[in-house]
């Protein structure tokens, strides 16, 4: 079954950075454009990137763009968001997804704090 997992999260300073991975199973990983999300306290979640299959296109929601930096690595069978110049607003737990089969697969999240 397909089964995703985030890791990377953490506390980290206004300015900092962060890199984020989600390994995933269950499917063919190179077949499959692949998302992050992220879900603020008491905010809906919101899409923060997206990549093809290939790697070859990206998309980022505004307000990242220039500061985050989302890859994958096809023979590990994971997907990557680089965050730098960190904001306290980008405080929330982050989603990658998949849209498999009809249906959209979540993992568990990661959480990531940024305070002073």
């Amino acid at each position: 079954q397909v089964q995703l997992v985030e890791s990377g999260g953490g506390l980290v300073q206004p300015g900092g950075s962060l890199r984020l991975s989600c390994a995933a199973t269950g499917f063919t990983f190179s077949s499959y454009f692949m998302r992050w999300y992220r879900q603020a306290p008491g905010k809906e979640r919101e899409w923060v990137a997206t990549i093809t299959n290939g790697g070859d296109g990206t998309s980022y929601l505004d307000s990242v763009k220039g500061r985050f930096t989302i890859s994958r690595d096809n023979d590990k069978n994971t997907v990557y968001l680089q965050m730098s110049s960190l904001k306290p607003d980008d405080t929330a737990v982050y989603y990658c997804n998949v849209l498999f089969g009809g249906k959209v697969y979540w993992g568990q999240g990661t959480q990531v704090t940024v305070s002073s």
